[in-house]
């Protein structure tokens, strides 16, 4: 494999951004933003310089490493701080420091006015560099560094307004819902150093064929954990609404372009691993399944509009798992609506900052209405990202999501039913839910107060947004046309023969376009052709009421863990506190009241002294008297 000396500046760039902020702190304060924006788009351009340089090499030659350092010898096992530069690591590359360069532009207007700008554009900085370590490591070890880093940078990001006591809640949740799933990632790197002695990519996938399938499910399994951790997926899914409580930039950066990926990342890269162990693959599928049509549901319920988005997020990335656990049909298309993805849902949360940047931070969406009229732009850049999530053709969901269904669908046998159901059933869904937000917020009467003043957002907001539109409409088009993206993936891939159509490419979008007709329908009639309330009504059904409550999310993990955690935590303390202290604290009792005794002997007295001495001289003849008798 061929080398390269400047990946490392695509890390080193952002790297070196997040750490001068931070060192330098206050004396940073006036041109901070504007360096930490600088070294993104610099990051965004030497990505695309390696890209050019791939075009021009042979398909077979386009991967490149670059060594840094030794950082493991020890016997036959070494491990390299070296990166990975393939087909699959650069559309990770692009995506990340390209919309992330959006966002820092975008924040420099939305932070303005905070004090603490420079330090938010620090922990940006910090997250790039993160997450561009995690997708260009060479090894599992490797990209672990940068799982971990992803997690400490999006901790900060979360909690950055942490003066407020939810805020820093919704941190900590985020955080340590985040290790359990990373535990699952360590414990894959120790299963396959145990087995297979190597953490690197290339060796994995050279013993995938000869270990055996026990040993490949348990890796698949333990990654499989680590994604649903990293993507919010079920069971691990709680965090990522709470996570809303960051800025809004963080959100578009790390709950729809970049983080919530990993875990997609994770799989996809680790192909070789659940091709060889089917079990691990149909939990894969199995999971994606379920979030998209448990992010679906919750977003139907949602008036908040950050959280509204999140539950898409969730039901969207739920697409993706479904299609990397299809096996190699699915992989590039997972990978491809991963990339539409991250223009849509990136230019709708901006679009969703804009709309709280003219309501004075408001995020009800039954306080809207009617704000097309006093923010055009953004009415149109997130009605772009509107009509590319729900998949009306040529936006880009169209092409991405539809291939995902299809594929589902020809997954063979009642399997292909049951997912190509669901996947189709998401759809609807999805349908009614975002036609829902954008109703209730740009279509729908006036539902805010005289004292509101909602204005368009100034160009440094929405000129990225403008761009993210642009990605929404040509991004699936372009990157399906010809095949473009699945061929561009294909070396990366093992190819297992061709799957039988169960239903023809132009009746699966025929499918899906009713299924979303009927939700926009639905969503149309009961909310722009009816009243809205302005307070969400109390006289729902039970499912609603479940709905709003995220499928009791939260209720069962406090029920089936948290509760018991504390009783077992309590049960602990008390026996600490009985047992192991009682111990020590008995001992000193004992020795207390021995000297107690003791004391009572001294008297202060000769003569008691010379009755001891006595009965002291006595004894000892005595004792001498027995033995020597």
């Amino acid at each position: 494999m061929a080398t390269n000396n400047g990946l490392v500046y695509l890390i080193a760039l952002p790297l070196f951004g997040a750490l001068t902020l931070l060192l330098l702190g206050r004396k940073a304060d006036k041109w901070g933003h504007l360096l930490a924006t600088a070294l993104s788009a610099s990051s965004f351009g030497v990505g695309l310089l390696q890209l050019s340089q791939m075009l021009d090499r042979e398909t077979e030659s386009r991967a490149v490493t670059q060594k840094l350092f030794t950082w493991i010898s020890v016997g036959s096992f070494n491990v390299d701080a070296s990166l990975l530069l393939d087909q699959l690591s650069i559309c990770f590359v692009l995506l990340i420091t390209g919309v992330g360069t959006l966002i820092h532009i975008y924040s420099i207007s939305y932070m303005s006015h905070d004090h603490d700008r420079r330090r938010f554009f620090a922990y940006l900085n910090l997250f790039i560099a993160a997450m561009l370590l995690l997708v260009l490591g060479d090894s599992y070890l490797n990209l672990y560094v940068g799982w971990e880093g992803v997690g400490l940078a999006s901790y900060l990001l979360i909690g950055f307004w942490n003066q407020k006591p939810a805020y820093a809640t919704a941190s900590k949740k985020a955080f340590v819902m985040n290790r359990i799933g990373d535990m699952g990632l360590s414990f894959a790197i120790m299963i396959a150093f145990a087995s297979l002695g190597t953490v690197s990519f290339s060796g994995v996938k050279e013993h995938a064929h000869h270990a055996s399938e026990a040993t490949m499910t348990a890796i698949g399994i333990m990654l499989l954990v680590a994604a649903v951790g990293k993507s919010a997926q079920f069971p691990l899914q709680a965090w990522l609404g709470d996570a809303m409580a960051g800025p809004t930039p963080v959100s578009a950066l790390i709950h729809a372009a970049t983080m919530v990926t990993a875990g997609v990342y994770l799989i996809v890269r680790s192909n070789f691993v659940f091709d060889a162990a089917p079990t691990a693959q149909l939990l894969v599928v199995i999971v994606g399944a379920i979030t998209l049509m448990f992010g679906a549901l919750v977003g139907t319920a949602k008036d908040d509009i950050k959280k509204a988005l999140a539950a898409s997020t969730m039901s969207q990335i739920g697409y993706m798992i479904l299609g990397a656990g299809l096996g190699p049909a699915g992989y590039a298309f997972a990978i491809m609506h991963l990339l539409t993805h991250g223009f849509f849902k990136a230019g709708m949360f901006l679009g969703a900052g804009s709309v709280m940047h003219g309501m004075n931070d408001e995020v009800n969406m039954r306080k809207y209405g009617a704000l097309r009229k006093f923010m055009p732009i953004t009415f149109i850049t997130f009605g772009l990202g509107y009509l590319a999530i729900i998949g009306v053709p040529p936006f880009a969901g169209f092409y991405s999501k539809d291939m995902i269904i299809e594929t589902a669908f020809n997954a063979g046998g009642a399997k292909g039913i049951i997912l190509g159901s669901t996947a189709l059933l998401g759809a609807a869904i999805t349908a009614f839910y975002m036609t829902r937000v954008m109703i209730l917020t740009f279509t729908s009467k006036k539902r805010w107060d005289d004292n509101q003043h909602p204005h368009e957002s100034p160009i440094l907001m929405w000129l990225p947004m403008a761009i993210l539109a642009i990605g929404s409409v040509t991004s699936g088009f372009l990157l399906s046309r010809g095949s473009a993206l699945k061929n561009w993936l294909e070396p990366l891939f093992e190819h297992h023969g061709e799957h039988e159509e169960l239903l023809a490419p132009i009746v699966v979008s025929g499918m899906a376009l009713v299924a979303v007709v009927i939700g926009v329908a639905i969503a149309v009639l009961k909310y722009q052709l009816s009243e809205v309330d302005n307070v969400a009504p109390e006289d729902v059904s039970i499912f609603t009421r479940i709905a709003r409550r995220d499928l009791l999310q939260d209720d069962i993990n406090e029920a089936l863990f948290m509760r018991p955690g504390q009783a077992l935590t309590s049960a602990l303390v008390k026996v600490d506190d009985s047992v192991v202290d009682g111990a020590v604290r008995g001992v000193g009792k004992m020795a207390l009241g021995s000297g107690s005794t003791l004391r009572k002997t001294q008297t202060g007295f000769v003569r008691s002294y010379a009755v001891l001495i006595l009965i002291g001289a006595a004894t000892l003849i005595a004792a001498i008297w027995v033995v020597t008798k």
